[in-house]
Parts: structure tokens; C-alpha cells; sequence
């Protein structure tokens, strides 16, 4: 468990609510101090851009969390995060890209497609998001300063 993690915003569509069900269980299970943003009824259809729109305002003044959105194909919520200047977004679908998308960019949202991954993955694929480093070399933060 990565402890300097202060908290672990999730969110999803109503087509992602199973997995993000599925994550907070096993998150909190782990340790993880988990917050649940909604939707939590997966027969009402939401709109993902205000999902995504609630956990970049509740990640705002936490500079030490990290977020979770889950939709269908997880790229519209990755789309939708990163128009937030503070959220970093990758879509990843595999646990070897959670951890690259960290060390390389530093992401601090994984967008998670529920449609295309297999639930046990995507806990796998978390934890790497998760447990991974950033490598803070001074290429890597030149570059993250010009997409400021």
C-alpha cells in the first residue's frame, strides 16, 4: 500500500458502477482510505463529464490523492479529465501501463474502461496506478510544466 496517498477519490457512469463497487471493496481491504463520488445505480444513465467534473473539483485541494473514473470505454472519462489543468488522465488496460503512465507522466487519474476489462484486471491494473513512482528526473517535470 502507498501511504503518502492521502485518499483515493472513485467515481463512475452508471456502466462502470459494478467495477467501482468491485474497487472499493478491494481497496478498502488493502488500506486505502476510499471515497466514493457516485453513481451508485447503474439503471439511471448519467452523463460522464459531470462525473468526471466531481472528482476533479474534490481532487482540487488534495494534491496527494488520486482518482478513479470508470465508464464504458474509459475514454470519455479520460477526455473529460484532462481538460482540468490539475488531473493527469490515462486510460490503461493493462498493469504494465498503469505503472509506465506513472513513472513516465505522472498521472494522478486512471480511467477505466468497464466494457473492455475483466474485473479482477482492473484491481490488478489499479494497484500498479496506485503503487507506482513517478520518476521526478528533471526531463520528466520539464515536460509535465509545459502541459501546466
Amino acid at each position: 500500500m502507498n501511504k503518502t496517498i492521502s485518499k483515493i477519490y472513485i467515481a463512475a457512469d452508471h456502466r462502470g458502477v459494478g467495477v467501482k463497487l468491485y474497487l472499493i471493496e478491494m481497496l478498502n481491504a488493502v488500506g486505502y482510505n476510499v471515497v466514493n463520488l457516485g453513481t451508485d445505480d447503474p439503471n439511471t444513465p448519467v452523463d460522464f463529464p459531470d462525473i468526471a467534473k466531481t472528482l476533479a473539483d474534490t481532487m482540487e485541494s488534495d494534491e496527494k490523492s488520486r482518482g478513479i473514473l470508470i465508464c464504458g470505454t474509459g475514454a470519455g472519462m479520460q477526455i473529460a479529465a484532462n481538460r482540468y489543468r490539475h488531473l493527469r488522465a490515462s486510460r490503461c488496460d493493462r498493469p504494465d501501463q498503469a505503472r509506465d503512465d506513472r513513472f513516465h507522466d505522472d498521472i494522478n487519474v486512471l480511467a477505466l474502461a468497464s466494457d473492455d476489462i475483466d474485473i479482477e484486471v482492473s484491481f490488478l491494473i489499479t494497484r500498479a496506478f496506485l503503487e507506482s513512482p513517478f520518476d521526478e528526473t528533471e526531463r520528466r517535470i520539464r515536460r509535465l510544466k509545459k502541459i501546466s
